[in-house]
């Protein structure tokens, strides 16, 4: 998945590529020989070559901007091709809630979707992930500042956010945006387009922001994250004391 120029990047793909046909090849014979389905997936997405497609009525773009891979975009592509084969409890996990089914070290993923899409993955995951989670984080913190003022009306606190991280107000932001990209000027966007808008606030609040303002501002969404990640483990925690013990757990 290499990175290409915009012209082909806009381009449509009815068929697949042959490293393509070789991934979910791959995929359905390593499960059918006995291997996890997991890590079958990820070898597949380490062989998949195409940024994007047209599947089932759907269209799939994988690669954002050229340089952010949307890894589980592509992860449920590749699950419809062996859904009979996966438990669909630990596929509904992995593609709504990020949860992996077999616990992975970060060189263990890595070496397993290879070095050029893990590091297209880490531009979605700081550009796109993070930055949305910023936007909210900093949206937040200007609540919070409202109400201990006693103001009573919050205002549009993520237009403020907009502002405070990028200048401008996010219409005008969109506005720009859509310009540059020569993209029709509707009211709403696309998955694919709001993806690729996120990243580009990203790439503009890096240039538009000294070094320690954007560590602080980074900072700041990570902080929000292992909160959320936190509040997240205490659920499941609860969640499964919940649940009856199966019969393997009850003789331990």
């Amino acid at each position: 998945m290499a990175t290409v120029n915009s012209a082909i990047a806009k381009q449509q793909i009815s068929e697949l590529a042959p490293s393509d046909v070789e991934a979910i090849k791959h995929l359905k014979q390593a499960i059918a020989q006995g291997k996890h389905w997991y890590l079958a997936l990820l070898e597949a997405v380490k062989v998949w070559d195409s940024i994007e497609e047209d599947y089932d009525d759907k269209h799939y773009r994988y690669l954002i901007a050229n340089e952010a891979f949307d890894w589980l975009l592509l992860a449920q592509r590749l699950c419809e091709e062996v859904s009979e084969l996966i438990p669909h409890k630990e596929r509904i996990n992995l593609l709504f809630f990020d949860q992996q089914p077999i616990e992975l070290t970060k060189d263990e993923f890595k070496e397993l979707i290879g070095n050029a899409k893990y590091r297209a993955y880490l531009n979605y995951l700081y550009g796109i992930f993070m930055e949305r989670l910023l936007i909210l984080t900093i949206a937040e913190e200007i609540r919070k500042k409202r109400r201990t003022a006693g103001l009573i009306n919050e205002g549009n606190t993520i237009n403020e956010a907009y502002q405070y991280l990028y200048g401008e107000s996010e219409q005008e932001l969109a506005q720009q945006f859509k310009r540059e990209k020569r993209y029709p000027r509707r009211r709403s966007m696309n998955l694919s387009e709001l993806n690729e808008f996120t990243y580009w606030l990203f790439k503009k609040r890096l240039i538009r922001n000294d070094k320690s303002r954007v560590a602080s501002d980074t900072k700041k969404a990570l902080l929000s994250l292992c909160h959320y990640l936190e509040q997240k483990g205490e659920h499941l925690k609860n969640e499964a004391e919940k649940s009856p013990a199966s019969p393997a757990q009850a003789y331990r």
